[in-house]
């Protein structure tokens, strides 16, 4: 591993770090820019292409929800010059109007790349749920 391997690494955890804060705090421009413009995002039965289509949508369905997402245990991996892959552990609460809210837990699939900019960013992400818990 180089100092250049470390280096990109933490840049990966940072950047997953605002995905999960601007999400939350519900700053859509911003959260749309941790993704490249072709980004590729499943979750569950559904696949969204684009980064314009993954704002959207997900913006349209948590909406103003309080929602609180956790990151732990990234097992990030640099493929190539511009090239990386991470699986991070995730913890979910999404209060959504009943019967609708869940805590989940399971795990993120991701794959990065080095853009034009230099900036790492987020071009495939596959959420998986290994249980899911309905809140009141």
């Amino acid at each position: 591993m180089t100092p250049e391997n470390l280096a990109d690494i933490e840049t990966i955890r940072v950047l997953k770090a605002q995905y999960f804060r601007l999400m939350d705090t519900k700053r859509w421009d911003e959260w749309g820019d941790v993704f490249t413009e072709d980004a590729v995002m499943g979750t569950g039965e559904r696949t969204i292409e684009g980064r314009e289509a993954i704002v959207t949508f997900v913006s349209r369905l948590l909406g103003d929800h309080v929602t609180v997402h956790h990151g732990h245990m990234p097992e990030i991996t640099i493929t190539g010059e511009k090239t990386a892959t991470g699986i991070w552990s995730m913890y979910d609460r999404v209060e959504l109007p009943a019967p609708n809210g869940i805590e989940g837990y399971g795990h993120y699939e991701e794959e990065y790349r080095r853009g034009d900019d230099g900036r790492w960013r987020i071009s495939s992400l596959v959420l998986t749920r290994l249980k899911v818990v309905p809140i009141d």
